[in-house]
């Protein structure tokens, strides 16, 4: 595998010199200050490779995350092919710098969903949580969302009447603010009018027809893709179930098979991660990686403690060797893809991957990070992830 290191441009706090100390041998990035519907141009993309050529031990830009997809995209409205020539013109440019591998995702609306970006573990650890019960306050009582109870089960909407009748002012605005940090970009200025109009906008948008639009956009920039080299590779849902009434498409192999069938051309490949898609007891991993291997072109490792057996249900991110996913038995079925790449002459035979998200543990506890990003918590998974490939490789 190729150890990569997400960064977020030079806002992280977290900083090149950081990710070189840790071991990195690539950066995940993206131009995250460019609107979606934008095009990425060359003189933009060169400013980053310039920015990650300084650092102590110069990185290379090994993965794009995330080239984001529009929302107007997403519903086939608006000026969504505009939007969709920016982001063919993008790749190209992407191309021609010589980044190869370009991860988006298809959800509507909302990036990721925890209602606690700083819970708190029994050895003073703190890590991203979704309980089920808090989205449901959310959903029902705080968004007010029109239908929301018909979505959700009735014991489910019976604790959530006792937990808010519990909730402080202050509590319930915590967790509304943590729930629209999933919104890209809008943790600061998305109001709850805002999150109810972006939702109108996906009224008569059901699983079915979303996934016709994902098709269309695939028989567009596959091809694309495939001329220039590239790679794209899906990001999963997270958590891998629907939410505030929003389908979700890519939560499952046979969502990824579909996918797969929609656009039968290697440049039309997945983001493989472990954490989205272990939330639910239902994926087998080490079994998907096996069957799925030779379109996976970006792993995301990381592990999640489910709190219940229901889905949807309650998860925190736990350390990356704990957790639902038996990590040995996924990079075993990785070194293996990675070992029948070889044999084929594939060029892409090693696969980038990150250790994803991580517990905020020692110094990361007083430091500035994004949610999920601390600096310790991932080098300690990183080494864990490391340890564990050096293991299986002797012999």
């Amino acid at each position: 595998m190729k150890h990569t290191w997400r960064w977020f441009g030079p806002e992280d706090p977290v900083s090149l010199s950081d990710i070189c100390q840790a071991g990195a041998q690539g950066v995940v990035t993206a131009l995250h200050h460019i609107p979606p519907g934008q095009v990425w141009t060359a003189e933009e993309i060169a400013r980053r490779q310039a920015e990650l050529s300084r650092a102590p031990t110069p990185l290379d830009w090994s993965v794009v995350e995330s080239l984001p997809v529009s929302e107007d995209i997403k519903r086939q409205s608006g000026p969504w092919r505009r939007h969709l020539d920016a982001w063919k013109d993008s790749l190209a440019a992407l191309g021609a710098a010589g980044v190869q591998t370009v991860c988006y995702n298809f959800m509507p609306i909302l990036d990721w969903t925890r209602t606690d970006l700083a819970h708190a573990l029994p050895n003073g650890a703190t890590c991203m949580r979704f309980d089920l019960i808090d989205y449901a306050v959310f959903d029902l009582f705080i968004l007010d969302r029109p239908g929301a109870a018909a979505d959700l089960p009735r014991a489910t909407v019976d604790a959530a009447e006792t937990r808010l009748s519990a909730m402080s002012v202050e509590d319930r605005d915590r967790l509304c603010a943590n729930i629209v940090s999933g919104l890209p970009g809008a943790a600061a200025h998305f109001t709850l009018d805002d999150v109810r109009g972006q939702l109108a906008l996906y009224d008569g948008i059901g699983a079915d027809r979303l996934r016709q639009h994902l098709a269309a956009f695939l028989a567009e920039v596959a091809p694309v893709a495939q001329d220039l080299g590239l790679r794209l590779c899906a990001h999963p849902d997270d958590p891998p179930w629907p939410l505030l009434g929003l389908p979700r498409i890519l939560s499952t192999e046979a969502d990824y098979t579909a996918m797969r069938a929609a656009a039968p051309l290697p440049a039309n490949g997945v983001t493989l991660c472990s954490g989205s898609l272990g939330a639910d007891p239902r994926n087998d991993l080490p079994g998907m990686m096996q069957r799925l291997g030779p379109h996976v072109h970006f792993l995301h490792l990381r592990n999640v403690t489910r709190e219940d057996g229901t889905v949807p249900g309650s998860f925190h991110e736990a350390a990356h060797l704990q957790g639902a996913t038996d990590m040995v038995a996924l990079i075993r079925a990785v070194l293996s893809e990675e070992r029948r790449r070889r044999a084929e002459g594939r060029g892409d035979w090693q696969i980038p991957m990150r250790p994803d998200h991580g517990q905020a543990i020692l110094s990361d506890l007083a430091a500035p990070h994004r949610p999920g990003y601390p600096a310790v918590g991932r080098l300690k998974g990183l080494a864990e992830l490391r340890g564990i490939e050096t293991a299986l490789g002797h012999g």
